[in-house]
């Protein structure tokens, strides 16, 4: 049996909601990505059974920009040497849009492995059946790193198409390249294959705010071949399965980046491999990953700092990101004591935002040729208020059809 550990996603350089740690001079949010970095890499060495893993299998993007900084680069091969000298595990590389440098002829961030010749380590760049030797014998890797339009087409093969034409075009070039790839694999020896990219039918989370590049969406049947074990996905930061033969999963980023992952478990994938041609068996494990939490509060009348403190304490903030939005009025934000909320906040890692959301309330008038409200109908009551509250004029058409069924259900 081989046993793989399969993660993604890392984005090492993302320094949002943190702070410079006087210590290591790093941002205390980048030595957030490094602790689950950490902690995965404890995982693959432990010598408990079943000791350690056979391969270590990265999808992709392992910085947050093409071109991190020195001290990253370090970080991230000081974890790589571990596992691949210090503890003679493989390490599988796959270069995801992140990794990609803006010209061809320019390095990418991971090529340094392969220019130092470090033993253990593989980097794929380029589409591929890479052999990879385990403890537990060969494993079979058809690699397909982020894929760009300039990797597979020439120049004279955009001109004059149009994008659609362009991304038919590119995905018949790709299903060429991965069919002569598959006919080359052996039956002897269990295959998986690692992608970085968007396969159709994939979710997305909150992370297109830091994705970089163009994606293209493969169909399911580009990576489904009979002699596959295990498709390993990277690009996506939602964990999520798409298929079951073989198996397809995205392990989702190791760390969390903003509040619209608060609910995501983060963590890695272990695959165990029986032999050739069989369906791999996978679990996902959660690692621990900062907290986000988000705390929306209506602010009472009476006494409402307490009842916005008192709402504060019925949250796990203790280490956590916080975004507090307090809901109020004009007339009781003059009594929100925004000092007592910070100190309630203390045990935070870091408060993200402490925001009022006043709601301002105001009577609709009608002008006096008008006569009252109860004489308008409703088309024209529904018009008045838009028109008070400044919506468009093309938006309160259409919100005006949209209602018509409502209004008038039996039309």
């Amino acid at each position: 049996m081989i046993r793989i550990l399969h993660f993604a996603d890392l984005h090492l350089g993302v320094e949002n909601y943190g702070r410079l740690d006087p210590e290591t001079g790093l941002s205390t949010r980048a030595l957030d990505f490094l602790r689950v970095f950490d902690e995965l890499i404890a995982f693959a060495v432990q010598e408990e059974a079943p000791g350690p893993v056979d391969l270590v299998l990265f999808a992709g993007d392992a910085f947050k920009t093409r071109d991190p900084s020195p001290t990253y680069q370090r970080e991230f091969a000081r974890r790589i040497h571990r596992l691949a000298v210090v503890h003679q595990i493989p390490v599988f590389l796959l270069v995801g849009n992140h990794d990609v440098p803006n010209a061809s002829s320019q390095a990418h961030s991971l090529e340094i492995f392969n220019t130092l010749e470090v033993p253990g380590v593989t980097v794929a760049r380029k589409p591929d059946i890479y052999t990879i030797e385990t403890r537990h014998g060969p494993l079979q890797i058809v690699a397909l790193p982020w894929v760009t339009r300039s990797t597979l087409l020439t120049r004279e093969q955009y001109t004059g198409l149009s994008l659609e034409e362009i991304n038919q075009t590119l995905l018949d070039k790709l299903d060429g390249v991965l069919s002569t790839l598959f006919a080359r694999l052996r039956p002897d020896q269990p295959a998986i294959m690692a992608v970085h990219g968007t396969v159709q039918g994939a979710v997305f989370g909150s992370e297109r705010s830091v994705m970089l590049g163009y994606d293209l969406t493969l169909p399911r049947s580009l990576v489904n071949h009979p002699l596959l074990s295990y498709v390993a996905m990277g690009h996506i930061h939602k964990h999520q399965s798409l298929g079951d033969d073989p198996p397809i999963v995205y392990p989702g980023s190791l760390e969390r980046i903003d509040f619209g992952e608060a609910s995501e478990d983060k963590g890695f994938v272990m695959v165990e491999l029986d032999g050739p041609g069989q369906k791999a068996r996978w679990r996902f494990l959660r690692v621990h990953a900062r907290p986000f939490v988000h705390i929306g509060v209506d602010a009472p009348a009476d006494a409402p700092t307490e009842a916005i403190i008192a709402a504060i304490e019925r949250q796990p903030i203790a280490g956590a990101v916080v975004k507090v939005i307090i809901r109020t009025t004009p007339e009781i934000e003059k009594f929100i004591d925004d000092q007592q909320i910070n100190k309630a906040l203390a045990p935070a890692f870091h408060v993200a935002t402490l925001t009022h959301e006043v709601q301002r309330s105001s009577r609709l008038r009608l002008s006096s040729d008008t006569g009252s409200i109860e004489a308008l109908t409703p088309e024209a009551a529904l018009q008045r208020y838009f028109t008070y509250r400044q919506v468009a004029p093309e938006r309160i058409e259409r919100l005006l059809q949209a209602a018509a069924p409502i209004i008038h259900p039996e039309a």
